[in-house]
């Protein structure tokens, strides 16, 4: 089976979906995001990814109060990132009602505290980002490429017990032209005992396959849904 987790993404309190990570290419979905979450449950979604773009491009948490609406509003079980850095963020995260923390940059720029949650919190209430751009890991809301390969990347990290990755190819985000198939294979031949969920282009319920078959056990959809390329009564089958 493959986990379906729809994504909201928010920028100044509203739902919105970026196309490539560029900020300047935003398109505004819903003026309520928990509105669009509980469209989410009503047809029998479970997860949902939760991320805070103005926290990823500023580097400090903006929008909790989404999340704590959506939260103490629906039953769903969030992952919620975009801003994360300190003690304080991560715990206050938990608290407003994230069941678990989603961590990109400070797992590059500061993984002794990074492990340090990892062994605090437990890998279960961990998801590990790592986004890509040909096949190297980009930081701080996809504005900054570094030099280090996801693979490594990957690999470094399952060996210090992290369990559940999602990996975006930032070429893909957005565009509606199906994931990152061979990366996703190429992951999971390396580094096989992670979860690995798919995340960018995810267009069709055939994509959907397609990355169930390269070894994903989750899939993060976001524009498709919103432009009714995948509708939410198609996804009946994928829900457990």
């Amino acid at each position: 089976m493959i986990e379906i987790i729809p994504a909201i993404d928010i920028i100044e309190g509203k739902c919105v979906r970026l196309s490539q990570g560029d900020y300047s290419q935003k398109k505004i979905y819903n003026e309520s995001p928990l509105e669009v979450a509980k469209q989410f449950e009503d047809a029998g979604i479970k997860r949902l990814h939760l991320v805070d773009l103005d926290g990823a491009k500023k580097g400090t948490i903006v929008n909790q109060k989404v999340l704590e609406n959506i939260a103490s509003k629906t039953k769903l079980v969030i992952d919620f990132g975009g801003g994360i850095k300190t003690d304080v963020d991560i715990t206050s995260v938990y608290n407003a009602g994230a069941s678990i923390a989603t961590i990109g940059s400070i797992a590059i720029k500061n993984p002794t505290l990074f492990f340090m949650w990892v062994k605090k919190y437990g890998s279960e209430k961990i998801l590990l980002g790592a986004d890509v751009k040909n096949e190297k890991i980009v930081v701080s809301g996809w504005t900054e490429q570094t030099e280090i390969s996801v693979i490594n990347f990957i690999n470094t990290n399952s060996e210090k017990g992290v369990k559940n990755i999602f990996c975006t190819d930032i070429s893909k985000d957005g565009m509606m032209q199906g994931a990152s198939i061979e990366l996703y294979k190429k992951i999971k031949e390396e580094v096989p005992t992670i979860n690995l969920i798919a995340s960018g282009g995810v267009s069709s319920i055939e994509n959907i396959e397609a990355v169930r078959q390269a070894g994903c056990s989750g899939a993060i959809i976001g524009k498709a849904i919103y432009e009714g390329t995948i509708i939410l009564s198609d996804l009946k089958p994928y829900l457990f």
